[in-house]
């Protein structure tokens, strides 16, 4: 899940078709909620933006809100976090040129957010870790009976405390494995789709096209190049306290 806090040109999102300009629109600030379909967005001009990146326990923990109302939507910081929250927090971030001093800002923001906040579930915590060990390599039926809770209230859990149920935030941890598995470490598409827990090469190319629009050969070839070429971000370091 995602909080993304900008300043200068806004954020463009574009929702179907490539040739739908109706379906765009234009954010400052915006929290997004786990998807199962794609969506375009990028920056037209100049702009800077700061993007935090939450597993869903993290976000549940910060938000304070069932998960279910973001999922595969998006919405402005402030309809979760108060009124004028992001417009305060990005003025703090305008007024500190130092990026570094930028990240303690944060820090400091979102973990007041998660201080008094009620812990998730263990049922759910339990259930998301063993999907995220295997890579959503694990059923439904099989989740369930290691969890001891029947299918049911486990649906129920996901849908509050994680966004998604179980089946899909399987494809979404299958899809992740397939696009950041290491350049050489499968012969072909074939091998990839065994890799990551797919029934076939076809299984995966459906998942891929429903989940970001494009082929796994196209996409696989676009996080290949980003991977050689993209420095990781100072900002990284804030999964390590915001996830769950």
């Amino acid at each position: 899940m995602t909080l993304i806090l900008g300043w200068g040109d806004p954020l463009s999102l574009f929702h179907g078709a490539r040739s739908a300009p109706a379906g765009r629109t234009t954010w400052h600030a915006l929290v997004a909620g786990l998807r199962t379909s794609s969506i375009r967005g990028g920056f037209e001009g100049v702009a800077e933006a700061v993007e935090v990146e939450f597993t869903p326990l993290g976000a549940y923990r910060c938000l304070g809100l069932p998960l279910y109302h973001l999922a595969n939507g998006h919405v402005h910081p402030d309809e979760v976090l108060g009124t004028v929250w992001s417009a305060r927090l990005t003025e703090q971030l305008l007024a500190e040129p130092d990026w570094e001093r930028r990240w303690t800002i944060i820090d400091s923001a979102l973990a007041r957010r998660m201080a008094d906040a009620p812990a998730p579930s263990p049922v759910v915590a339990e259930a998301w870790s063993r999907l995220r060990a295997c890579h959503g390599q694990i059923s439904a039926k099989e989740l369930a009976a290691a969890t001891g809770r029947g299918s049911r209230r486990l649906q129920a859990l996901f849908r509050e405390q994680i966004g998604l149920p179980p089946q899909s935030v399987s494809k979404v941890l299958r899809f992740q494995r397939a696009l950041t598995l290491p350049p050489g470490a499968c012969r072909s598409l074939a091998d990839r789709a065994a890799m990551c827990g797919y029934y076939d090469q076809a299984h995966m190319s459906r998942d891929f096209r429903g989940l970001a629009g494009l082929t796994p050969a196209q996409l696989c070839a676009l996080a290949d190049r980003a991977g050689s070429t993209v420095e990781e971000p100072a900002a990284g370091r804030l999964g390590d306290v915001f996830d769950q």
